[in-house]
């Protein structure tokens, strides 16, 4: 089983980011502490199932919890639920010096993992993307986290407008000789309600065309599969072991449970979202005991449909008998057809070319 943890709060507001994220003046900590391990409690009075193999703090921004709320939380975990042996602890972490500091307290507290938001190896571009960290600092982050920490992850964001195929090449040639055990790298897009959404609805913002992208995109897999960092998912990219579990156990269609501000979860056949807005989460919390704004059992047709939606991002494929329900018989035999997934020792995959228009093949296959 998999738990989520959700900080909502972050410095300032990315302006491709639609994540939910909230820029604050202050945050009472001892009060957020507090409400985080009530929220946790209810889950854990709800479901009382297997052992936890990864805990994952996102956001927002996690790195800018205090070390002892990290602490209090993960303690807390273990006392309801116990932890299997090899459990992944993931925080997600802006890569400033501020932040950094912290990375010897976190991992003393049980964070095992971290996930640095570097986006860019490049000044002028990460001031494009609102970033607050330069390319020093967020190296020197880095360095910090791989002292600190047994497994470093870190982000790219590439199919920038302007970004030439010899530039990407160059900047992942960089990011690849760190010699991290783990990847994500991202195609920018450009999501509503953002700001970037904003300015190119008034023509400010130039965009990459799809062709562009795509050659990028065949140039990333190509680079990290000769660097033994080959894609497991969309755009995530391991040495084999290295691959991030509790993200796995999202694709895999695990049951996974979700406490703070936005949360998802889904256990017991039951889907659940919590509040979105920190203050609203607060006050679910001083009315119900929770945070949660929606629970919603999950029809077998439903799952099946979520499940294909997850396990076809993924390098192995999916389950047929898990997903049959989900399927049209007719798309499905067109996308083989045209060689875009494939049905092999009873899972369904999607063929290289597929995973550059998976949407379109799974609003074509889905029943």
């Amino acid at each position: 089983m998999a738990l989520y943890i959700h900080w909502p709060f972050c410095v300032s507001k990315c302006p491709y980011c639609d994540f939910n994220s909230h820029v604050r003046e202050a945050v009472d900590q001892a009060a957020w502490r507090a409400a985080l391990l009530r929220d946790l409690a209810y889950e854990a009075e709800t479901y009382s199932g297997a052992p936890l193999g990864s805990i994952f703090f996102g956001g927002g921004t996690p790195s800018l919890m205090p070390p002892e709320t990290v602490a209090a939380l993960i303690a807390s975990a273990e006392r309801h639920w116990g932890f299997a042996a090899d459990i992944e602890i993931t925080l997600e972490a802006n890569p400033s010096s501020v932040e950094a500091a912290r990375f010897a307290d976190l991992a003393a507290a049980g964070v095992n993992r971290v996930s640095l938001g570097l986006q860019a190896l490049d000044d002028e571009v990460l001031h494009f993307l609102g970033r607050a960290h330069g390319v020093e600092e967020g190296l020197a982050a880095l360095a910090t986290a791989q002292a600190a920490f047994s497994r470093v992850s870190f982000d790219l964001i590439y199919a920038r407008p302007g970004q030439s195929p010899h530039a990407w090449e160059a900047e992942l040639a960089r990011a690849l000789s760190f010699g991290t055990g783990h990847l994500s790298l991202y195609q920018l897009t450009i999501e509503p309600g953002t700001r970037f959404a904003a300015l190119a609805a008034k023509g400010e913002l130039p965009t990459i065309e799809p062709d562009e992208a795509a050659s990028l995109y065949e140039l990333t897999q190509a680079l990290t599969e000769a660097a033994g960092l080959p894609a497991y998912e969309v755009s995530n990219h391991a040495r084999p072991g290295e691959e991030s579990r509790h993200n796995l156990a999202y694709w895999r269609y695990q049951p996974y449970l979700g406490v703070g501000p936005g949360a998802h979860g889904r256990r017991l056949g039951v889907s659940t979202q919590r509040h979105k807005k920190p203050e609203n989460w607060l006050k679910g919390l001083e009315r119900n005991r929770h945070g949660i704004v929606e629970e919603a059992p999950l029809s077998a047709d439903d799952a099946a449909l979520e499940s294909l939606l997850m396990g076809l991002r993924l390098r192995e494929g999916v389950p047929l008998a898990r997903i049959a329900p989900a399927l049209d018989a007719a798309g499905l035999a067109r996308m083989e057809r045209q060689g875009l997934v494939e049905q092999r020792n009873g899972r369904l995959f999607a063929q290289p070319e597929g995973m550059l228009l998976l949407d379109g093949i799974l609003a074509e296959i889905a029943a």
